[in-house]
């Protein structure tokens, strides 16, 4: 009600002013004329800047909105796929190997937290980024029946460094899924993650079978390459490099 009435004071005011300014000229009243021309204009200037203000305001409130928006969608394509292929390969376990089923559906289970629950978070620690990738590691091994070399190097100063959740594993999943799951022998993953005051790197290479090669990025990568603009916009830089039958990636980000 406070704001309809101040709106309707400002509305007169900018509207009759003019008239009483013509008035007091043609009455040649300058001086109060010049005084009030200049309250006028001053009250204009003043709301005007306070209009571009809050216009502005609200741009970049919706730009961020939007932002948030796009950024939850894209997490929640993170590792759909590998949930269903795990539960598949659950299913046919249960009855062969119940121990292993069990293993399997409790780390299973604290993945499936972690992508709901800290997923949704803007940032968590480099911690507990690492012990997802552990439990998907982990996981990878159990399902397959054969024999699979992961090496994890981790160079982690501060545990409590924060990053963007459900950063790395997409391309940890594009090693196993375009390496390990494609090659029946000699088949590994070496990961470094190092982690200083003010930025972390995670590299990471694996062998490939070269008739397997596509130059087509998939879906998670150019989720991925989506996510550090959106979050890590000038903070960041993404390589990969391929040399005979082994790919390599480079990720570094700055704090923010």
């Amino acid at each position: 009600m406070r704001s309809k009435i101040q709106k309707i004071i400002f509305w007169l005011f900018t509207i009759f002013t003019p008239f009483i300014l013509m008035i007091l000229v043609a009455t040649e009243e300058e001086l109060v004329a010049t005084l009030l021309g200049f309250f006028y204009f001053g009250i204009l200037f003043v709301f005007g800047i306070r209009w571009v203000t809050k216009q502005l305001k609200t741009i970049i409130k919706l730009k961020n909105e939007k932002s948030k928006t796009e950024l939850l969608h894209l997490k929640s394509q993170v590792n759909p796929h590998f949930f269903f292929n795990t539960l598949n390969n659950l299913y046919g376990l249960v009855e062969e190997d119940s121990k292993k089923a069990q293993e399997l559906i409790l780390k299973l289970s604290d993945m499936m937290r972690y992508s709901i629950y800290e997923g949704q978070r803007d940032f968590v620690t480099v911690k507990e980024e690492i012990e997802y990738l552990k439990n998907y590691i982990e996981l990878h091994k159990m399902r397959y029946y054969k024999k699979t070399k992961v090496d994890l190097n981790l160079h982690v100063h501060n545990e409590d460094v924060t990053v963007m959740p459900l950063l790395f594993i997409i391309l940890l999943e594009n090693a196993f899924k375009h390496g390990v799951e494609n090659l029946r022998d000699n088949a590994y993953i070496k990961i470094n993650i190092t982690s200083g005051e003010n930025d972390i790197h995670f590299a990471i290479e694996n062998n490939f079978d070269a008739s397997e090669i596509t130059k087509q990025p998939g879906i998670g990568l150019n989720n991925l390459k989506r996510r550090l603009e959106l979050v890590y916009p000038k903070k960041h830089s993404l390589s990969f490099a391929i040399t005979e039958d082994v790919y390599k990636v480079q990720l570094t980000i700055k704090r923010i």
